[in-house]
C-alpha cells in the first residue's frame, strides 16, 4: 500500500506548466546568455529585478533576489535579529521560522492566531512591555493554518508597527494562489512609515525546484542585506533567475496560476467532503486558498494517532511542530501534492486510524 502524504507543501507534478519552463529555459539561454550563465549581482538577476519592481510599484534598489524565500528570510533574521532580542511570531507559525529564529538566539513571543490572523489585541497587550526588532506574519492562507489576514487587522499591524517601532515581516508565498473570495491588497502596498518587509516566491506559482524568491523593503534595508549576500554567495543562481523572468514576462506565469488555483479549489472541496464524510467531528476553517488546512481533533492526541496512521498508510505534520507549546489534537494536512483520489483516499485511512486509537 503506497502512503499518501498530507506533509509537503508543493504543486503535484501534474500542475507544473513543464513544457512552458521548457521553453523559458530555451528564451534564456537564447536571448541572454551572457546574463544567464555568468556571475551575477548579488541582488539578483537585474531584469528579473525589475519586474518584480514593477508588480509591487517601488523602485528597482528596494528590491533584493534570492534563492527561494527561505534564504531571503535568513537574510532578513541575519540582518535584524540578535542573540536576546524579542521577535513576534502567530501560534501556530511555520516550523522552518521557529527553527531559524530559535538557532540566532531570539526570544520568541508566539501570538494566537485567529481564522481572520493574529490575535492584535494580544500583540497590542504584549508591546506594551516588550520592543520586539520584528513581527513575522504570513498574511494570506498562512502556513501551517490556512487562515488569511483581515483588512482590518492589517490596518492594525501597519499602526503598531509604526507606532512601537518594529519591521513588519510580511512573508507572503500564498499571494497568488487564491481560488476563492476577494483579493487583499499587501500591506507593503499600504504602508507609509517605512516599516514593511515584504518575502515571496516562485515556488507556489511555478515549481519548487527553481528556487527563486525575493525581498522588497526600504532602500536602506536592501542595501544592508545586498552586503550580507555578497558575501554569502557572491550572487544567486543566475541561470534560474533568467528562466522566471522569460516565464514571467511571456505571460506564462498568469496560465500557471491559473491551472494551480483550479486544482487547489478541487481539492480542497474533496478534504472538506471527505472529512464531514469520515470525521464528522473534526474543527477546521476551509482556506480561500493556499496548500493547508489546519484540522483539530478533540480528544484525539496526534502524538498517539501519528505512528498508527502512518501504520495505516497516512502522513500528515503535528501541530505541535508548528507552536512553541500545545497543538496537540491538531494537524496541519497538506491538499497541494496529492489528487482528489488520494484526498478521499487518505482521509479514509485518517479515520481508521483514529477509531484503532
Amino acid at each position: 500500500m503506497a502512503p499518501i502524504l498530507f506533509t509537503r507543501g508543493a504543486p503535484s507534478l501534474d500542475i507544473i506548466d513543464q513544457e512552458g519552463l521548457r521553453e523559458a529555459a530555451q528564451q534564456a539561454f537564447t536571448k541572454d546568455p551572457a546574463g544567464t550563465f555568468a556571475y551575477g549581482t548579488s541582488v539578483g538577476y537585474v531584469p528579473l529585478r525589475e519586474w518584480i519592481a514593477e508588480q509591487h510599484g517601488v523602485e528597482v534598489d528596494q528590491v533584493l533576489v534570492t534563492n527561494g524565500s527561505m534564504q531571503a528570510d535568513a537574510f532578513l533574521f541575519e540582518l535584524l535579529v540578535n542573540p536576546g532580542d524579542d521577535v513576534v511570531v502567530e501560534a501556530p507559525t511555520y516550523d522552518r521560522t521557529l527553527l531559524n529564529l530559535r538557532q540566532r538566539g531570539a526570544k520568541v513571543a508566539a501570538i494566537d492566531l485567529e481564522t481572520d490572523g493574529i490575535d492584535t489585541a494580544k500583540l497590542e497587550a504584549y508591546l506594551e512591555g516588550a520592543r520586539p526588532s520584528l513581527a513575522h506574519i504570513i498574511p494570506n492562507f498562512q502556513n501551517p493554518a490556512g487562515y488569511t489576514l483581515s483588512t482590518e487587522k492589517r490596518a492594525k499591524l501597519l499602526q503598531l508597527a509604526a507606532e512601537k517601532d518594529f519591521v513588519l515581516f510580511e512573508d507572503d508565498p500564498y499571494l497568488k494562489v487564491r481560488f476563492e473570495g476577494e483579493q487583499l491588497p499587501t500591506m507593503l502596498s499600504q504602508d507609509t512609515s517605512g516599516k514593511v518587509v515584504y518575502a515571496s516566491s516562485f515556488s507556489k506559482t511555478m515549481c519548487p525546484g527553481i528556487r527563486c524568491g525575493y525581498l522588497v523593503g526600504s532602500k536602506d534595508i536592501i542595501g544592508r542585506i545586498q552586503k550580507i549576500a555578497t558575501n554569502t554567495y557572491i550572487s544567486p543562481n543566475m541561470v534560474a533567475q533568467s528562466i522566471v523572468n522569460e516565464f514571467c514576462r511571456s505571460g506564462r506565469i498568469e496560465q500557471s496560476v491559473a491551472t494551480v488555483k483550479k486544482a487547489l479549489k478541487e481539492r480542497k472541496d474533496a478534504l472538506v467532503t471527505a472529512l464531514q464524510r469520515e470525521l464528522p467531528d473534526a474543527v477546521y476553517t476551509a482556506p480561500q486558498g493556499g496548500y493547508f488546512m489546519w484540522v483539530e481533533l478533540p480528544g484525539v492526541s496526534v502524538e498517539k494517532l501519528f505512528p498508527v496512521a502512518k501504520e495505516h498508510g497516512v502522513e500528515f505534520v503535528k501541530g505541535s511542530d508548528f507552536m512553541l507549546e500545545g497543538g496537540d489534537s491538531a494537524m496541519r494536512l497538506a491538499f497541494s501534492g496529492v489528487n482528489v483520489e488520494q484526498i478521499d483516499e487518505g482521509i479514509t485511512r485518517l479515520a481508521a486510524a483514529v477509531r484503532a486509537l
